[in-house]
This record gives C-alpha cells, sequence and structure tokens, in this order.
C-alpha cells in the first residue's frame, strides 16, 4: 500500500498523529479540530501541515483512515517480533469487546420496527444491540482484537455490537492462517465451531476453545481430550488476563471510561477510525516501554506525548 501517494494533499502519517493528538484532546468535532489547527500554528507546522485542510477534507480523510490504521496494525504487529520475546506471535488470544454507542439507546421493539420515539434525541441509527458477559447487554459497537499473551494487538476489527465473534473470525482467517501463522489461537465459547477447528487443525493451527456445547460424538470427544492437555488448558486459563487488560485501555486511551464504555463519536465509519487508531497508539506504546524499559502496559508515557 502506498501510503504516500500524491492523490492526497496530507499524507497519511501526518494525519495519524494529529487524529491522535486531537483524540487524547478530546476534540473530536472536526469543526473543533479545524479550530484548533488555525489557532496553533506551530503546532501545525511542527506535524508537516503546510496549510490548514478544510473540516470536511478532515471529515473526509478520516472516515478512510480505517483500513490503513488496520493494515498499519497488522504491520507493527509483524515487524515488533524479532525485538522483544514478548511480541512473539507463535499462542494468539481472540476476544470482542462492547462500546456502548455515544447518545440514548435505540430499544430492539423500536429499532425492529424502524420508529424513533421524539424523546431519543441524537440517536446512533447504525449501532446494534449485543450482550456482554461483564455489562449485559449493550447498544453500540464492538472491537474484535487478536493479540498474544503480553495483550500486544497482531489484529484489530470494528464493527457493530450484534457482528458475531465467528464473523471476526471468519474475516481474520485468511491472514491469520497465511500470513501470522500462529501455532495456537485460543478464544472464548463463542468461536466453537467444529468444522473450522478441524480445517484449521490440517493447516497447522490449533484452535482452543472451551467448547461448551460441542461434546458428543468422536471429533468432539477426541478434542476435549485435546484441549485438556496441560499446555492448551493453561492457554485456555489464561485467554481473560491475556486480553482482557487491553480492552481497559483501549477505553482509557479514547476516553471511554465508564461504566458501558460509551463511545465519544457516532456511526461505524467515525467509529472504526477511533477504536483503530486506539489500538495503533497502545501498541506504538507498548513497543516504546520496550525500547525504555518500562512497564509494557503503561499508556501514560503515550499519553503525555500526544498532548
Amino acid at each position: 500500500m502506498d501510503w504516500n501517494s500524491d492523490r492526497y494533499d496530507y499524507e497519511h502519517k501526518t494525519l495519524i498523529v494529529f487524529f491522535a493528538m486531537m483524540q487524547y484532546r478530546r476534540i473530536f468535532k472536526f469543526k473543533a479540530q479545524w479550530r484548533w489547527l488555525k489557532t496553533h500554528p506551530a503546532e501545525r507546522s511542527q506535524l508537516g501541515f503546510e496549510n490548514v485542510p478544510d473540516r470536511t477534507t478532515l471529515s473526509r480523510r478520516y472516515k478512510a483512515l480505517y483500513p490503513i490504521l488496520q493494515d498499519f496494525i497488522a504491520f507493527v504487529g509483524q515487524y515488533a517480533e524479532p525485538l522483544d520475546d514478548r511480541f512473539a506471535g507463535q499462542d494468539l488470544f481472540e476476544d470482542k469487546s462492547l462500546f456502548k454507542a455515544q447518545g440514548p439507546v435505540w430499544h430492539q421493539s423500536d429499532r425492529k420496527a424502524g420508529r424513533i420515539p421524539d424523546k431519543l434525541q441524537g440517536l446512533d441509527r447504525e449501532a446494534t444491540w449485543s450482550r456482554s458477559s461483564y455489562h449485559g447487554w449493550v447498544y453500540g459497537y464492538s472491537v474484535h482484537l487478536t493479540c498474544n499473551a503480553a495483550a500486544f494487538p497482531k489484529l484489530a476489527q470494528v464493527e457493530t455490537g450484534a457482528f458475531s465473534e465467528k464473523q471476526a473470525l471468519d474475516t481474520k482467517a485468511p491472514f491469520l492462517l497465511d500470513c501470522l501463522q500462529p501455532r495456537t489461537l485460543t478464544g472464548d465459547d463463542g468461536y466453537t465451531k467444529a468444522l473450522r477447528i478441524r480445517q484449521w487443525a490440517k493447516q497447522g493451527v490449533a484452535l482452543l476453545t472451551p467448547a461448551l456445547r460441542w461434546v458428543t460424538g468422536r471429533y468432539a470427544e477426541a478434542y476435549h481430550r485435546y484441549i485438556a492437555q496441560p499446555e492448551n488448558a493453561s492457554l485456555l486459563h489464561n485467554r481473560q488476563t491475556a486480553i482482557e487488560p487491553f480492552f481497559d485501555l483501549l477505553a482509557q486511551v479514547i476516553g471511554a471510561t465508564d461504566n458501558q464504555k460509551q463511545l465519544p463519536t457516532q456511526r461505524l465509519v467515525n467509529v472504526r477510525t477511533c477504536l483503530a487508531l486506539g489500538v495503533l497508539i497502545i501498541q506504538i506504546a507498548m513497543l516504546a516501554n520496550s525500547i525504555w524499559d518500562l512497564p509494557l502496559r503503561s499508556i501514560s508515557h503515550i499519553g503525555v506525548a500526544f498532548t
């Protein structure tokens, strides 16, 4: 991918740094970002802006950044492996986390009927409902993360809340199997699919899940004997402690620290960039922490750098 394409007046790398700064300063409205650039000429020059982009340009480029960020996260995830043993990709973990949509919730009965009550001002119509074991039913969006035991991200995908774990894994499968090629990928019961488990095994990747509902038949019995082996049982046991801390860090980075992690922006196209940018920021923070011999999951220093 050519990140410095001539068809853009502003390079992707310039905008990624700028939007990261705005995210840390909790400036999400494009008009407010435009005003900030207008009133901070020294910082604007330091960022590499020769002039102030129009707010419609900022909006358009922000919305278009998501696939760039996804590719960047995948690249850094592989690039970092030789730099620190804690960035290894032999054993990976997969999970989904929900973030509440900004604004009021749209009750499912009204949503199915396409009915918007008068009181629902500022409703995000693109969000969907999904259930979290931690927060119950959430009207919002989901992050589908692939990381290692140190919570170092390898892949990230952002969808509406109802987008399932199995759908996300289907999307990621080609890159996981052909490029990352882990020894194991561990997920909760939502990732259990007998056909996928067998297909992945033929390609040398063990998909480990509790398989709570897949218990009968000779293949199921063989699989349960396999996941009961000490090393595999340990990976299943450690799944939550490996990946859950990352979602807490992500909530802190984007400022979604209330009970249901309410997002600071609306619509899938904006939410995707917001959350993917947060993942990349944490990834870069972990790299810097490795270099500076700091705790890997500390994000305070990167926050200072961007604010």
